[in-house]
Order: structure tokens, then C-alpha cells, then sequence
């Protein structure tokens, strides 16, 4: 399946969710829960990952999300998901989330995360993907930074490994 031809571009998949803020998605202060917007980057990444694989995927790792500026009720959230890495049968999407007033027309950008999903079979067990056909030197930048975070996210699976070896 992983000839060149199947091969997908990153914005053959990239999504946009466009959601308003309101009252129900924040605290009294205004200001828009933490949760509400990782739940909606988990959407727009999933949701990337299956325009790629064109199949189910599930959620595998989120990476750390640091919130550099508070979304307000009635902000117009921006959720710009693409596909940065493609494995075997894993996909990471990067997620880039900005808040814009729809009044003054001011975008903020809020946070990125970067998530890792796995495609799924029709029995459920993980599925190969198509290669990400890279064409820009940004596409071919994201790749190898995306590259350095796996190798990252598998040096943590073996340490944590061998802490639970230890008696």
C-alpha cells in the first residue's frame, strides 16, 4: 500500500474547525475552558488523520499544550490541523489554534499541539497508511522536526519500560 503513487500532500488533508465560544464553554470569568479547547484540537487532528488514512483512527498521544493566551467568550476559535509525520500506521497532526474576535477582527494565537493517531482496520487493529508526499521545504522542515519528536516520544516509552522492570 506505501507505493508513491497513494501518496497524499499534507493539504490534501489539512482541516480548519471554526467553532464560537460561548457561555457553556467557559468558566465565570469568560474566559473558555482548557478542556474545551483540547477536546477541539483532538477533533481537528482526528479528523486531519482521517482525510489521510480515509479510515477511523484513535488518539494515541496528545503532546504537551501550553496556553499562551486565554480564549474569551465569543471568540471565533481557529483550529488549523496538517499532517506533519507519516509512519507505518501512525499519523501526527500538528493542531495550531487562534482565537479571533469577530468584531474587531484581532486573531490571537492561542496554542499548537501536535498529536499522534493510529489508523484502524475494519476489525479494529491498527492499519497501514499512505505516504505524506512532502513538496515544500516547510513540509520537508515539519517532517524532520516531527521525525525528532518521535524519536523522543519512543526514547520515554523505553525509559518508562524499564522503570516498571525495576523491582
Amino acid at each position: 500500500m506505501n507505493s508513491s503513487q497513494d501518496a497524499k500532500r499534507p493539504s490534501d488533508s489539512a482541516v480548519t474547525l471554526s467553532v464560537l465560544m460561548g457561555p457553556g464553554d467557559a468558566n465565570l470569568l469568560g474566559n473558555v475552558h482548557g478542556g474545551v479547547i483540547m477536546r477541539l484540537v483532538d477533533e481537528a487532528g482526528a479528523l486531519a488523520a482521517m482525510r489521510h488514512a480515509r479510515r477511523s483512527v484513535v488518539t494515541v498521544r496528545l503532546d504537551s499544550m501550553s496556553f499562551l493566551e486565554p480564549v474569551l467568550v465569543g471568540d471565533l476559535l481557529q483550529l488549523k490541523a496538517t499532517v506533519n509525520w507519516v509512519g507505518r500506521t501512525s499519523i501526527e497532526v500538528g493542531v495550531r489554534v487562534e482565537a479571533e474576535n469577530p468584531i474587531t477582527g484581532a486573531h490571537t494565537h492561542t496554542n499548537s499541539a501536535y498529536a499522534v493517531y493510529v489508523a484502524l482496520g475494519e476489525q479494529g487493529r491498527p492499519q497501514e497508511v499512505c505516504p505524506l508526499l512532502l513538496e515544500t521545504d516547510e513540509e520537508k522542515r515539519r517532517w524532520s522536526e516531527a521525525e525528532t519528536r518521535r524519536e523522543h516520544r519512543l526514547q520515554q516509552k523505553e525509559e518508562k519500560a524499564q522503570e516498571q522492570k525495576r523491582p
